[in-house]
């Protein structure tokens, strides 16, 4: 199929996009890997965490951005089916 490009140079171009492309997702992948050697590294204990374990607080954070998590995944779906209906309509 690309023996009868009009335009010669638009194959190299393309074929340069191709080479850039697997090179981005090389480059990506790689950074991601590093990225994630590091967070491996840390070996610090939060006593923050520990204490609020210990005092029940902690449920009380996990319940608040729970009921946050909620109410932005309703408003979502409320705001969808409105879109949905607009559309129709027109």
């Amino acid at each position: 199929m690309d023996r009868y490009i009009k335009d010669p140079f638009y194959f190299t171009e393309r074929k340069k996009d191709a080479i850039m492309n697997s090179t981005k997702k090389i480059t990506m992948l790689l950074a991601t890997f590093f990225l994630s050697l590091i967070t491996f590294a840390q070996d610090k204990k939060t006593e923050m965490a520990d204490i609020m374990k210990e005092n029940g607080r902690i449920y009380v954070v996990v319940a608040v951005l729970l009921t946050i998590l909620i109410g932005l995944i309703l408003y979502i779906v409320r705001l969808d089916k409105k879109i949905s209906r607009l559309e129709k309509e027109n």
